[in-house]
């Protein structure tokens, strides 16, 4: 049985794979056709003084040349676990990133953990009160929300509560060279931490809870939710442990689209706030044209959103075993 289990794996491994060596060229190829020169972005195109020999040197470097590398030596490059070194930081690719990506975890992270939790519970709670005041004004509020893109409830925010009230800073992700101790040093990264997580929130809470309650309003026409009536369980226990549990399924594969575009998203409210993570590196990276370091971000990006791709459909098993025992069932036909 565990053979056959495995073998039911193996095609979905293998598209898996493939996936991931498309992703690879990808990250190759695509920050090759960005226009510009690496060159000239660091240097000002010809505002910073220098000779033309000097110049010569300067663009025969390796650090000029990653545009002539070619696949094979990419591929080859990244059997050996070598990212790259930037352009502009003269410093290894796989390094910035790792510096770069804490930051962005504990922003998308928590963003994603309080939008989802408060979202679930938000429409579960109004489809089981359909068509209430509660359920009117909570579908009003978060279709307005859902209209208000992440750059203008970003810089609104930035504008109310960072420069006319003074209570959160403005940028960064903490006070640097402030000699805090470790306790200290987390309450100011809680601190800095606050209008980008509020931003995300805002961007994602309202399509979390809509979600939730359109799913909950389909989950709460099943046979099964007039089984477990029938049986006399309590209201709490069909609302949850049976109805919001199947209706957890959309939620969680909107999660996983939102990974996907994570990058994008950062990208915009971490440049915002000017919080040092990913995308924000990635920004940077654009503007000097450092081809190692675009193509670092980018490769780590969507490797990453692959794995969590592979993470949610065992976690779909998880959450709904019919669909386990319909590929089991698939797989034998």
């Amino acid at each position: 049985m565990r053979l056959f289990t495995r073998m039911t794996w193996m095609p979905a491994l293998s598209a898996y794979l493939l996936t991931a060596l498309a992703l690879v060229y990808a990250s190759f190829a695509l920050p090759r056709l960005l226009p510009g020169d690496a060159f000239i972005a660091m240097y000002g195109g010809g505002h910073v003084a220098m000779e033309a020999q000097e110049e010569a040197k300067i663009r025969a470097s390796a650090r000029y040349n990653a545009a002539s590398e070619s696949f094979t030596q990419y591929l080859g490059r990244l059997g050996r676990l070598d990212w790259g070194t930037s352009t502009a930081y003269e410093t290894p690719v796989f390094g910035l990133i790792m510096h770069a990506l804490p930051w962005t975890l504990l922003l998308m992270g928590t963003a994603h953990l309080l939008s989802l939790g408060l979202g679930f519970i938000l429409g579960v709670e109004a489809a089981w009160r359909y068509d209430s005041v509660p359920d009117r004004l909570l579908t009003s509020v978060m279709t307005f929300l859902e209209g208000i893109p992440e750059l203008g409830s970003g810089v609104l925010l930035l504008l109310v509560f960072a420069l006319w009230l003074g209570w959160f800073p403005a940028a960064g992700g903490e006070t640097v060279y402030s000699g805090l101790s470790p306790w200290e040093r987390t309450l100011d990264i809680l601190h800095h931490l606050v209008l980008p997580l509020a931003t995300l929130v805002l961007a994602y809470l309202p399509g979390n809870a809509l979600l939730s309650r359109a799913a909950m309003l389909m989950t709460l026409r099943q046979p099964f939710m007039l089984t477990a009536a029938a049986k006399g369980l309590p209201p709490w226990r069909r609302r949850y442990a049976h109805a919001a549990r199947c209706a957890l399924l959309p939620v969680v594969t909107r999660l996983g689209l939102r990974l996907a575009g994570m990058l994008t998203g950062v990208l915009v409210v971490e440049s915002i706030h000017s919080y040092p993570g990913l995308g924000t590196l990635l920004f940077q990276a654009v503007s000097l044209r450092d081809l190692p370091l675009i193509s670092g971000i980018a490769l780590f990006s969507s490797l990453g959103v692959l794995t969590v791709a592979l993470t949610l459909e065992r976690t779909y098993q998880y959450l709904d075993p019919r669909l386990k025992q319909q590929r089991v069932t698939l797989h034998a036909c």
